[in-house]
């Protein structure tokens, strides 16, 4: 009776291909790495070593160890709750206008044949104008004795100041983000239009599908892994903006336009108490990486925009 050894596959040589790949990578990634850790690590240790001691300026600069002192003021103070309630307030409004503005002017681009580049270049031009401009350019307008917008609401029957009234003054600096950034997210959706498939729409067509439909159960869904990027990149934006608020009111009046990295901004550097300024700094990264982290998650299981 004979046996016949187990045939074993012939050894490939991908392995050692992916391990010298690997290594090769390494080697490419090492320069960066070197670079960039004493620029990222350093300061941030330096930062939680802040965050757990009082900082005194006078006669040079001296660190105290004060324990969880400044945490616990940083989950206790309520100016700073209502500065994080602020920032969820436009957090949501800012990035949900643009989204929703840009998906809508993407689909109008998308539908125009003659002139779309210029259209497109014409809608670009807010987002390549630097944010302080922007503040000051929405400020000079906004002025309620020479400003544009406030001339049309007199005329309209409307005799307020936008920026010395607390409901205005946060409408206002909220439509500035809007007007400066939905054009980054048109120029995202309108990518990620230009890559859905014609065949998929002629024979959605040919089944007498609605535009609605089309819309709804078509587009909407091959474009969502895209639109989840430019959420992400809106949103790590969103959270930490300052520009606008600073020059238009300077987080007023009566705190109605301060959000968290204003609220920072005064903590550091006009009270100087910079180690309750870095509990701040490292909260705001903490929310960050949460909210990348969840938009990354939900991206990783819907796929990889296309």
């Amino acid at each position: 009776m004979t046996t016949t050894a187990p045939v074993r596959p012939a050894p490939t040589d991908t392995a050692p291909l992916r391990r010298r790949g690997l290594r090769f990578e390494g080697r490419l990634l090492t320069p960066g790495v070197l670079l960039l850790a004493p620029l990222s690590l350093l300061p941030f240790g330096f930062i939680v070593v802040m965050s757990l001691s009082r900082v005194h300026l006078l006669g040079g600069v001296r660190f105290d160890f004060a324990g969880l002192t400044n945490w616990v003021r940083v989950f206790s103070d309520p100016d700073v709750g209502m500065a994080w309630l602020r920032s969820l307030a436009y957090f949501v409004l800012t990035v949900g206008l643009e989204m929703l503005l840009g998906v809508v002017f993407a689909l109008c681009l998308w539908r125009v044949l003659r002139g779309r580049n210029t259209a497109l270049s014409l809608l670009l031009l807010p987002m390549f104008v630097a944010p302080v401009f922007v503040g000051l350019l929405g400020r000079f307008l906004t002025d309620s004795t020479f400003g544009l917008y406030a001339w049309v609401l007199r005329h309209l029957g409307i005799e307020t100041d936008m920026l010395g009234s607390q409901g205005t003054a946060f409408a206002a600096v909220v439509l500035m983000d809007v007007w400066e950034w939905t054009p980054l997210i048109t120029m995202i959706a309108l990518a990620g239009l230009s890559s859905v498939p014609l065949a998929i729409r002629e024979a959605a067509a040919l089944d007498g599908t609605s535009g609605w439909q089309l819309l709804r159960y078509v587009v909407l869904p091959s474009i969502s892994s895209v639109l989840l990027v430019a959420l992400l990149i809106r949103s790590m934006d969103a959270i930490r903006y300052f520009d606008i608020i600073w020059v238009t009111t300077n987080g007023g009046p009566a705190d109605a336009t301060k959000i968290v990295p204003v609220r920072l901004y005064e903590v550091a550097f006009r009270f100087f108490d910079l180690g309750y300024a870095a509990a701040i700094g490292l909260l705001m990264l903490l929310v960050s990486i949460v909210v990348a982290r969840a938009f990354v998650r939900l991206l990783g299981r819907r796929g990889p925009a296309r």
